[in-house]
């Protein structure tokens, strides 16, 4: 029978005229079966390949077959998880590269909520002495550019691979910053990034030592392990072990550390698969560099992630229990940590290319995972960033009696303060990584609840220590002394 044809025409947002050829279209069942997979793959794959000829046959202009392939096979992936995802030859090698240990790139930490459809990619940190650091990235700088190329429709590992390249190359980097009108170009030469994982101070006054790391690799586990061995035989009020903004990494590393706190043979975490069977675990092998009643605080926030909350989560289980390092105490401040507990696994499959899909998810000691739950924690208190410079510079020049022009000045020695102009932008040269989180630390709210939770319970330890004798007799205890994140009762008295 000869095919009718309907042509329509449609005027589009920017009145360009299209037509649409519609074949004869038999009506569709509706219907709730759920068809097996293998019916599915079976029944997609001949429209697939119908599809397919159809373009051979009638298409205009076929433009890059092997990209629009490879693009409709990562859509697919990206709708069973945001996490599986086809790796073309490109991206696949870049990938293989990365994890040898040594790449050449930037040195960027980046967000991992990102989607293809966002037109820019956020930078969470950067790496001490990389070259983005030294260049004068910063944190919260927004890439919108790689190599002149728009990012918007690219996803991440595709931007990546953009990044990385042949040592000593330069890669040109455009980047929207707060407080700047117009865009920052970059020109930043790739080299060997060795990621410092963790740095460390001791707060003095406060007699607390401070840790942050930024990501799990062998080096964190020794920085890790010398920190505590320093101070070991310091009298110290408190360790405070900051993974705000670790994404994670090596789920070894995780373990070993876990393993200066916990006793041997301790579970750290399992893995199971679809049908809920146990596919590993995850134990301690050493016996513990930490057994002290020096209590543990734990920095997270919505951007810990993966291993990170798995640590967090450990030592929190393991602290609730009495019959794992009776002395351990670690608790939770912050903010919900990001949930991501699933098992991703690179599989090579053919054209060179790969795919990165799911294939089971994390347990807690508790048997509980983390999956799109995130861990909670112990103290709520979200972090309030330092007011920027046009709003400093506002409060300074607006917001006092003194500079009003005429003002009675009452002591001698105040002098007319002076206007200086709007600070649109800045010439300062840029302040190497150290000296960023020195300062960043000085403003951090949450760091200095911190320490005054560790304080108040270091003052409780000595003079009523029956009230702070296990981990949830001092989580009350705190709740009730020191005021974080909790609803307040306020009742209306009528005067």
């Amino acid at each position: 029978m000869k095919k009718k044809y309907i042509y329509v025409w449609t005027c589009l947002c920017a009145s360009l005229d299209t037509s649409i050829c519609l074949s004869d279209i038999p009506e569709i069942e509706s219907s709730t079966y759920q068809a097996p997979f293998d019916e599915i793959v079976f029944d997609w794959s001949r429209t697939w390949a119908e599809v397919m000829q159809l373009v051979k046959k009638k298409h205009y202009k076929i433009n890059n077959a092997v990209k629009a392939t490879s693009k409709a096979i990562n859509e697919f992936l990206n709708h069973l998880d945001p996490h599986s995802a086809f790796l073309d030859p490109e991206t696949y090698t870049r990938i293989i590269e990365s994890t040898s240990g040594e790449f050449f790139g930037i040195g960027v930490h980046i967000d991992n909520r990102r989607e293809s459809k966002d037109k820019h990619l956020i930078l969470i940190d950067v790496i001490p002495d990389g070259p983005a650091d030294q260049a004068g990235l910063e944190p919260g700088d927004k890439i919108v550019e790689v190599a002149g190329k728009p990012l918007e429709g690219l996803d991440t590992d595709a931007i990546i691979a953009m990044i990385k390249g042949e040592r000593k190359t330069k890669v040109h980097i455009k980047v929207l910053r707060e407080g700047q009108p117009d865009l920052l170009e970059f020109d930043i030469v790739r080299d060997v990034v060795k990621d410092q994982s963790a740095m460390s101070f001791h707060i003095k006054k406060h007699d607390i030592y401070y840790i942050s790391l930024s990501v799990f690799s062998h080096n964190a586990i020794e920085q890790m392990s010398n920190l505590l061995k320093k101070a070991k035989d310091q009298n110290y009020r408190g360790l405070i072990i900051d993974l705000r903004n670790n994404s994670g990494g090596l789920l070894d590393a995780v373990v070993d550390i876990c393993g200066f706190f916990v006793d041997k043979g301790s579970l750290v975490a399992s893995t199971k698969d679809k049908t809920g069977k146990v596919t590993a675990q995850y134990k301690t092998e050493k016996a513990p560099i930490f057994i002290s009643d020096v209590p543990i605080f734990i920095l997270i926030n919505n951007y810990t992630a993966s291993a990170a909350e798995i640590l967090a989560g450990c030592l929190q289980i393991h602290s609730n229990n009495p019959k794992n390092n009776k002395k351990l105490k670690a608790f939770l401040v912050g903010s919900k940590t990001f949930g991501k507990g699933s098992v991703q696994e690179i599989i090579p499959v053919s054209s060179n290319s790969a795919i990165k899909l799911t294939t089971s998810l994390y347990y807690l000691p508790n048997d509980e995972t983390i999956q799109g739950i995130g861990i909670e924690p112990d103290f709520d208190i979200e972090r309030t960033m330092p007011p920027t410079k046009q709003m400093q510079w506002f409060t300074k020049f607006y917001g006092r009696e003194e500079v009003l022009k005429n003002s009675i000045k009452a002591h001698p020695e105040q002098k007319e303060a002076k206007k200086e102009e709007s600070p649109t932008s800045s010439d300062d040269k840029p302040k190497r990584w150290q000296e960023r989180a020195k300062e960043m630390l000085q403003k951090d709210n949450q760091l200095r609840a911190t320490i005054t939770l560790i304080n108040t319970l270091h003052m409780a330890q000595e003079c009523c220590p029956d009230k702070v004798k296990n981990r949830a007799d001092a989580i009350h205890f705190l709740k009730s002394t020191y005021l974080a994140g909790d609803e307040l009762e306020i009742e209306e008295v009528k005067a």
